[in-house]
């Protein structure tokens, strides 16, 4: 049985997007979709990754419904460091 949900993603672009959601309830998940296996590396031991096996509660998958449009340059902020009140970008009172 799938349950289905509506979710906004990013990436590539601004989209709405229906997927499947794993079941709450799942007792070899607990709900999260997969189970997480942590390896090392063989000749020193240490931390090298993790690899997730994906539950049988869950599929991976996603249909994009709605591709959003972008915003218009003319709306975006201007990082340019001045100062928008400023006459010159910057306060020409003396300090105190």
């Amino acid at each position: 049985m799938m349950r289905l949900r509506i979710r906004l993603t990013a990436l590539p672009r601004n989209a709405l997007i229906l997927t499947d959601t794993p079941r709450p309830d799942c007792r070899d998940c607990d709900g999260v979709g997969g189970i997480e296996h942590d390896y090392g590396d063989y000749e020193t031991g240490e931390y090298a990754g993790t690899d997730i096996e994906f539950c049988h509660c869950w599929t991976p998958w996603a249909v994009t419904l709605l591709p959003l449009p972008r915003r218009p340059q003319w709306l975006h902020r201007r990082h340019d460091g001045r100062d928008p009140w400023g006459p010159v970008g910057h306060s020409d009172e003396p300090p105190f």
